[in-house]
């Protein structure tokens, strides 16, 4: 992607780096039917390559729009480990309106916010106590957390498949 003159060299490798992870969970999903796409392995808090997907979008959008670039809104954890959702077409459209909103963000990202340090509020952060960070040191989280879930999409769908 050709990033304007004004955005910063690091925020566009950040943006390049969750852009590859993001396009990589829902590759995985790409092509998966129902069955294939809620399987879960028999594994105690093991998830479906529907749920894994949707988390690393939900988990992407709390910490790069929410707490990187410091957009208003919420998160529903809770909500990105339901069913319920239209399957690998809508996880699809949701990467999709995700990434242009990531863009658009880091378009106008100050890359002297990378060194603030601040706590980010709870419910952007997840499930372990929040702690002072600094704006870098939260999306390098954001893509270390992507990529994890990146390889237990890749495991799920191979292991989905072979149950078909």
């Amino acid at each position: 992607m050709r990033y304007p003159a004004r955005v910063n060299a690091e925020i566009a490798a950040y943006d390049s780096y969750i852009r590859a992870r993001l396009e990589t969970a829902i590759a995985c999903v790409d092509g998966l039917n129902d069955a294939q796409l809620n399987w879960r392995p028999s594994i105690e808090g093991a998830n479906s390559a529907d749920v894994l997907a949707a988390h690393t979008l939900g988990a992407a959008r709390a910490w790069v729009l929410g707490i990187v670039c410091g957009q208003p809104g919420g998160r529903d954890r809770p909500a990105e480990f339901a069913a319920g959702r239209e399957g690998a077409i809508q996880l699809r459209r949701d990467l999709e309106a995700l990434t242009r909103e990531i863009a658009s963000a880091f378009a106008a990202l100050d890359p002297a916010r990378l060194e603030q340090r601040f706590v980010p509020a709870q419910e952007l952060w997840g499930e372990n106590q929040t702690r002072e960070i600094s704006v870098r040191e939260a999306m390098l989280r954001a893509i270390g957390h992507a990529s994890i879930h990146v390889g237990h999409l890749e495991m799920t769908r191979d292991l989905a498949l072979q149950q078909a």
